[in-house]
């Protein structure tokens, strides 16, 4: 039987369209579950609470959470520039474009220390309200996340220094990839949520 002759389902059907292994796709989508679970409890909190959520954001170090939307932003465009690079053999140049990255990780986690800081000097703690509860609670989820994915892109970028991934395979490069806009998707709902909505 010649390949015109075949259903679609069985031309070609060794190969994947969807970049990255099955094992980070199961892993994204635990990820993303827990963290749409917390986004339940987000909402009926503030479905709960009106008031205490409506006044929360404002005590809450804005320009710290408005710096760490950049930084995660910008290191998204890094990771991106990071798998061009790698797909155009230039493994030197993808590694840098990772450092960078992992510099934008470092400096997320730095932020969020000091923000964590400010916030028990103004006395805000998990025991103030139900508000910071949910904050402290979704936010330090995410910078463990942060953690995970800098150290992940560590890793990756030995890789790419003693030449394990070439051109045409580095599933490595594209798995911590593809976590990393899973991490950075998270904080771009979170910073709405908690810092900017009242």
């Amino acid at each position: 039987m010649s390949e015109a002759a075949l259903p679609p389902l069985f031309i070609n059907s060794h190969r994947r369209n969807i970049p990255g292994s099955l094992a980070i796709w199961a892993a994204i989508l635990a990820e993303m579950s827990e963290f749409a679970i917390m986004f339940i409890v987000y909402f009926l909190a503030r479905a709960h609470n009106p008031v205490v959520f409506h006044e929360g954001p404002a005590k809450l170090n804005t320009t710290a959470g408005t710096m760490n939307t950049i930084v995660m932003l910008s290191s998204s465009y890094f990771v991106v520039r990071a798998v061009m690079a790698m797909r155009e053999n230039q493994a030197k140049t993808s590694a840098r474009w990772l450092w960078a990255a992992v510099a934008c990780g470092a400096t997320y986690l730095i932020i969020k220390y000091y923000e964590y800081t400010w916030n028990t000097a103004q006395g805000l703690a998990t025991e103030t309200n139900i508000f910071y509860a949910v904050y402290y609670y979704v936010t330090f989820n995410h910078f463990l996340h942060v953690g995970w994915g800098s150290a992940a892109m560590l890793w990756v970028i030995y890789r790419l220094n003693t030449g394990i991934y070439t051109q045409q395979e580095h599933e490595g490069l594209i798995n911590v990839a593809l976590y990393w806009h899973m991490i950075d998707l998270a904080w771009i709902t979170i910073f709405p949520l908690l810092y900017v909505i009242r």
